[in-house]
């Protein structure tokens, strides 16, 4: 979850609102990759979820990784909430799991070794307090009530309104783990082609990286409950928002739908003010309930879109948001498969020639699909493995396109780190698949082997 915006002015003019996304803009060279992913922690010598405070806890890995790879800390009512360093920042979820935000940075072999350093480090760190950390899309058998809530302020509020706007949203907080990746654009033209083509193929990115085939001990009957759970929480922010397909939809479009959505919190000298459910657009007048009289600032809108969560998010940047946690190959995959499709034009062209006869029923359809039956689904005639082939062929030729070297220019590109999606396509195989078909053998349907095994 996203920690608290900085830097930004008063509002002044409306306009504002979609300048602030505008000033995303940046020249192709300018364009970075950030990646970021979450992870359970569990006490080894239990198999249940780590505790805030504790020997063996999330404070305690915390307290290790600044201490012994000096992260500086970052603190919240007195508590160690997240760490810094070099751009990057390590951060809870609600429910205790723990979040790598990588530095935006040039190259996949870049992101990579940023992944590989931190899980590392982390692993050292758990590995002498009798901890480990395991990626799934969903916690396997943990019930909610031993999943702590972090202490952050914002994450008490989330906990409050989710309880009264769907049935899973508490689910989603504690319970659900992602892999994201966050890029850049050009312009408004190319912002607006990468929203269309990140929202239609979200659903095969969910579908290839489904990993969460298990929940509260048993099979759930899908291969992402993840994004089960994200398509029944709440309506007013999540979705594949159809309106960015409309004619004339660009940063003022989507400021206009940001505006909307009810509020969770307006954040005021390291304190947040509960505005739940309450209007930015009456913030805007002065008319909050919360804080009555006083106007917004820059900040609080980029606070405002940190709370929007469908599956493609603009902010000055864009988020894919609709991959399960997972293995440590799909880390590196991921942003792998996004930059193929929408760093390079050919690429990107290719992959909106793929995705623009869809109508919203399909995609949604298709998010549907990918969930429930990952790289097995169907939908009006559309096969999702063949659309994962085809979307991992143009990736693959967009990394071959960008001819990205590794250091030393010992690797010629980036294209090696789509193998593990290669193998998914090439076996109609989904991790969730290969979960499922351990737990019905050799596992003899202990769900507990899944942490020895899949541990980082």
């Amino acid at each position: 979850m996203s920690i608290p915006q900085s830097g930004g002015g008063p509002i002044e003019r409306h306009e504002q609102l979609a300048e602030y996304l505008a000033a995303g803009c940046k020249p192709k060279d300018a364009w970075r990759i950030g990646t970021e992913h979450e992870k359970f922690g569990y006490c080894k010598h239990s198999l249940k979820p780590l505790p805030y405070e504790g020997e063996r806890s999330i404070r305690a890995v915390l307290e290790g990784l600044r201490d012994t790879y000096g992260w500086v800390p970052v603190e919240e009512g007195g508590h160690l909430i997240g760490l810094e360093k070099d751009g990057a920042n390590v951060s809870l979820e609600p429910g205790g799991a723990l979040e790598l935000s990588g530095a935006p940075l040039e190259t996949i072999h870049q992101t990579c070794d940023e992944v590989n350093e931190h899980l590392r480090e982390v692993k050292e760190v758990s590995d002498k307090i009798g901890v480990g950390f395991i990626g799934l899309g969903a916690a396997p058998e943990w019930m909610h009530d031993e999943m702590p809530l972090m202490p952050k302020g914002r994450y008490k509020l989330m906990n409050n309104y989710m309880q009264k706007v769907g049935p899973l949203g508490t689910t989603m907080m504690r319970r659900t783990c992602t892999v994201q990746v966050n890029l850049d654009f050009g312009s408004e033209a190319d912002m607006v082609q990468k929203m269309r083509v990140a929202l239609a193929l979200q659903p095969v990115a969910t579908a290839l990286f489904a990993n969460s085939p298990f929940f509260e001990g048993k099979k759930n009957g899908m291969k992402s409950f993840r994004s089960y759970v994200w398509r029944n929480l709440d309506d007013d922010r999540t979705g594949m928002l159809p309106f960015v397909f409309d004619d004339g939809f660009g940063f003022e479009a989507y400021a206009e739908y940001a505006l909307d959505v009810p509020m969770y919190f307006v954040y005021r000298d390291g304190t947040y003010i509960n505005a739940l459910g309450q209007s930015f657009r009456d913030f805007l007048k002065g008319k909050l309930p919360a804080l009555p009289g006083e106007k917004p600032t820059l900040s609080d809108w980029a606070d405002h879109l940190t709370t929007l969560f469908p599956e493609a998010r603009l902010k000055r940047f864009i988020e894919m948001r609709g991959a399960d946690g997972g293995p440590w190959r799909r880390l590196c995959a991921l942003p792998a498969f996004w930059v193929g499709l929408t760093y390079d034009q050919g690429a990107l062209d290719a992959a909106w020639d793929m995705v623009k006869g869809w109508d919203a029923e399909t995609r949604q359809a298709l998010r549907v699909s990918a969930g429930e039956q990952g790289l097995a689904g169907e939908v009006n005639g559309l096969k999702m493995l063949d659309l994962a082939k085809e979307a991992v062929a143009i990736a693959q030729a967009g990394l071959k396109a960008r001819a990205r070297p590794g250091s030393g220019g010992m690797v010629a590109d980036e294209t090696h780190f789509l193998n593990a999606l290669q193998d998914s396509v090439e076996s109609g195989q989904t991790p969730a698949d290969e979960l499922l078909e351990h737990f019905d053998t050799d596992w003899n349907g202990d769900l507990k082997r899944i942490y020895p095994a899949y541990s980082y």
